[in-house]
């Protein structure tokens, strides 16, 4: 298992408990991003920057995400495509994405943008509140326990 982050839009606290995570588990991860970040010196974390451009980083993610990786995104269509390889796909508000409820965050997602696109303001997701850090830590731990046992 490697854990990926989609880290251009992924919260700096999200970020903290992955690396804390990664060192704890010895389990590899990489955040990708359209910009350089600043990640702990690890042998379990690493970063790759990409080009700037319109779902690169998610295309490199895709590109070489495995079966039984993990993904922490907040991007839906990425998560979709995530699932499509067999992968696990976590939000940063610790919602994970699965065959059975992905199509529905889809359709979801797909509606609030044609409501957008005629001038409907549809508001934003709240700010990420100690609730969502964590239900996202406590996901990760069941995913990463979960992998412990297999």
């Amino acid at each position: 298992m490697r854990i990926w982050v989609d880290a251009d839009a992924c919260p700096l606290v999200i970020k903290e408990i992955l690396y804390r995570a990664a060192e704890r588990s010895q389990i590899p991860m990489t955040l990708v991003a359209n910009r350089p970040l600043a990640t702990p010196r690890s042998k379990f974390v690493r970063a790759i920057h990409v080009a700037r451009g319109f779902d690169v980083a998610d295309e490199q993610i895709i590109g070489r995400v495995a079966a039984g990786d993990l993904v922490v995104t907040a991007d839906i269509p990425l998560a979709a495509k995530v699932i499509e390889r067999g992968a696990h796909a976590l939000n940063p508000r610790g919602e994970l994405y699965t065959p059975e409820n992905i199509g529905e965050r889809l359709a979801l997602r797909d509606f609030l943008t044609e409501q957008r696109s005629i001038g409907v303001h549809t508001g934003g997701p709240a700010a990420l509140g100690q609730a969502d850090r964590k239900r996202f830590a406590d996901a990760l731990d069941r995913l990463l326990a979960r992998r412990a046992r297999e």
